[in-house]
Formats: C-alpha cells, structure tokens, sequence
C-alpha cells in the first residue's frame, strides 16, 4: 500500500573538535532560479533506537490497536494522537512537527531501515553513520565522505559541523569539520581562554588555529545566551533541554553567512524497553523542541533547510512485560524545514499482521534509509547517483536515491 499523503592524544581530539577551517567543502549551486539557495542540510541521530510505530502511529491499520495494547493511540480520547493524513497519526509530545507538516513544512517515511537485520545498537549505528553495508567501518561517516566529495565542486566554500563532546561518526572522517558542543560545565574565564591560546599559537600552531575556531564556534553558538526553558535547566543530549541547547547553537552557526551548512548531531536515549509512553513522550518533546529551536535560529535560512531525524532500527511490534518493546527492525525518519517537500506521509505500508510482521515480530522495512539520504544530498547539493554510491554510501549502486523530498 502506498501513501504519499596521553598529550597526543588530547591534541587530536582537541584538533578534531576545534574544526580546523584550512579546508572547507565546496558546494555546487544549481543553475537559473535554483541558484539563489543556500542549502543546509542537518542530521540528527537518534541512538537508542525509535519505535516508529508509537512516534508515527499507524491507527487505520486494523490490527494496530490490539498489536501495540497499551501503547496504542487513538484518533480521539485519553490517548489521542495528532493526525496527519487520515491513516497515520504523530504522537501527542511533537506539536511543533504537526504544525510543520500542517504548513507542508515536515514528511515522515516510515517502514524505513538500513539494510542492517541484526538488534545490536553498535552495530546498528555503526551501519546508520558508517554508510556501510555492514558494520566494522567506523573510520569515517557518510555524510563526512559526502562533504569530501564535494570539495572538487565549484564555488561556494562551506564547513561542516559535528555538535557534540566527540562528533558524531556520520561527521568524521577526511573532511575538516567545525566542532562544537553545548556547555555542561561552567565555561573558562576569557582571560584564561586567552593565555591557553596564546601559548598554543606559538608553540604548536596547527593546535592554535583549531583552539581558535573553536573557540569563535562558541562564541557564536552562545551568542545572546540561553533562552526560555534552556536557561533555567540544561540537561544531556538525552533531555529536552540538552536538546533544544544543541539545536539552538548549531543554528546560530548554520545561519552566519560563511558557516556551515552541513550539520550532524546525535540525541541519546531512545532505546525503550520498560516504561516506554513516558520515556518515549520525553525524548519526543525533546526533539521537537530542537526542531523549532532550528526553525527559529536559522531565520531566512530555514527557508532552504532541510533537517532529517533517523534511527539504526525500530523496536518490536509487540509489547514486553515491561511497558516497553524489545529492539526491531523497522522504523520512521522525520523530515522537516523550509525546503522539505512536505505534508506526506511517504510509506510502502506492509501490514502489521503476523505474517506480515519481519521475522513475525518487527515492523517490515520497505524503503531503505541509504535511498532516503541520497535524495536527500542529491536534490540539496546536486551531488551525482554514481558519487553517493561510490563515495557516500559504498557499493550501493542498487540502492537509487529517493527523489521528491525536497521541494522544487
């Protein structure tokens, strides 16, 4: 069914994360009208593994209420769900998202998966970041390998950005990228920022410029402070507030008009195997709430954006005997900003029932994920089939891109 409706090593780290800006990635722009844009591109990972099916709820399924019991929503009542296009509905914790896919701003494609089929979560994000068939690469990411390759490209020099206190592997790799992550602790006086500086830019430059980038990264990202909730309360990359502070300061960088314009961050916390409506509702409202904390730093840029949430796999169709579900296969990508062809539900639904149900316990996957973010890359960046197959996601010739996400 289809719907569309030791010192070294601290040097390293510190020279990863410090995004070092002596190579910057050249983006192509489109010709004629096309090439107005300005193409961002944000990744979130959401490591944990989603239950697509409680995110986006598939309530005119018939077998769906009895399927997921208690964790079932419905179109009305105690437990109802916020609708979408008449067969699926989001749950209640993400407004933000609703709204977007109200004003044709948000999609979902659901079924998805890589073509991993096991349930460990380091292989399975190993896969989802690697851009790899199968795990064991954990060198470099997809979306680093794609930034690389659009170095060779014309004009515009734009950086990366991996957010977090280690970047995410989707963003590591041979391309530089810019490093930045949220404030846990209190930060370092000016003065002492300076002298760090200063001794590093005489005695190991290459350490210096790093220290340097990064520290005008910050500068930016916490520009005008923390607002709202933020400030009263900063959490985790696994807590509403964590969230929204990331998001809030990967668009402040995002939108200066020499930044970057590729972004990857990860969100922890999603794997749910006991208690699961209010984990689940937690990390939901967290990250909606980054979503709008993109959409409202990003400004005139949100307009050209495109911001992606994926998982490594789903979560198993049956309850446990925990109020939680056990790890899956299948599972839903959310799709949202200015540039996003929105207001569908992209799906090859496959049925819930047991026989329908991979292995006779999972959601089925029908569309893969590779084919989600090639779209995704080539209709932002223009970048080539034949490059995402041989760079970005090795040896996935097989695998076209899914065209049309993106608004024309």
């Amino acid at each position: 069914m289809s719907f569309s409706s030791s010192s070294d090593l601290s040097r390293r780290r510190l020279l990863a994360l410090g995004g070092v800006s002596l190579a910057l990635a050249h983006f192509p722009r489109a010709a004629s009208a096309a090439a107005a844009r300005d193409p961002r591109l944000v990744v979130i990972v959401l490591r944990g593994a989603l239950d697509g099916l409680s995110a986006v709820a598939p309530i005119g399924d018939p077998d769906y209420a009895a399927l997921r019991e208690s964790l079932a929503l419905s179109p009305v009542g105690e437990k109802a769900a916020l609708p979408l296009d008449g067969f699926f509905a989001l749950h209640p914790a993400m407004p933000v998202f609703a709204r977007l896919y109200k004003e044709g701003r948000a999609s979902v494609v659901h079924a998805v998966a890589t073509s991993y089929r096991e349930r460990s979560h380091f292989d399975g994000q190993d896969v989802l970041e690697s851009g790899y068939a199968g795990p064991g690469h954990t060198e470099s990411g997809w979306l680093n390998r794609a930034v690389f390759a659009l170095q060779s490209s014309q004009p515009a020099r734009r950086l990366g950005l991996g957010v977090g206190a280690v970047a995410p592997l989707v963003m590591r790799g041979p391309a530089p990228a810019l490093g930045w992550a949220p404030q846990v602790l209190p930060p370092a006086g000016e003065g002492l920022a300076q002298r760090v500086l200063d001794l590093y830019t005489h005695s190991d430059p290459a350490l210096g410029a790093a220290l340097r980038a990064g520290l005008d990264a910050d500068k930016i990202a916490t520009s005008g402070g923390l607002t709202g909730d933020i400030a009263k309360a900063r959490g985790g990359m696994d807590q509403p507030n964590g969230m929204r502070q990331a998001a809030m300061g990967a668009a402040r960088l995002l939108a200066t008009p020499d930044g970057p314009r590729v972004a990857a961050l990860a969100f922890d916390g999603w794997d749910t195997h006991a208690n699961e409506n209010g984990l689940l509702a937690t990390r939901l409202s967290g990250l909606d709430g980054a979503l709008e904390e993109f959409e409202k730093g990003l400004g005139e840029g949100w307009k050209d954006t495109a911001v992606v949430a994926v998982t490594e796999f789903g979560r198993t169709a049956r309850l446990n005997g925990t109020g939680g579900s056990d790890h899956g296969t299948a599972s839903v990508a959310f799709l949202a900003g200015g540039a996003v062809k929105g207001a569908r539900v992209v799906a090859e639904w496959p049925g819930l029932k047991t026989n329908q149900l991979y292995q006779g316990r999972d959601l089925a996957p029908t569309q893969d994920l590779r084919a989600l973010m090639k779209g995704l890359i080539a209709d932002q960046f223009g970048l080539s089939a034949q490059t995402l197959a041989e760079k970005a996601f090795p040896d996935s010739a097989a695998v076209p891109p899914l065209r049309g996400l993106i608004a024309g």
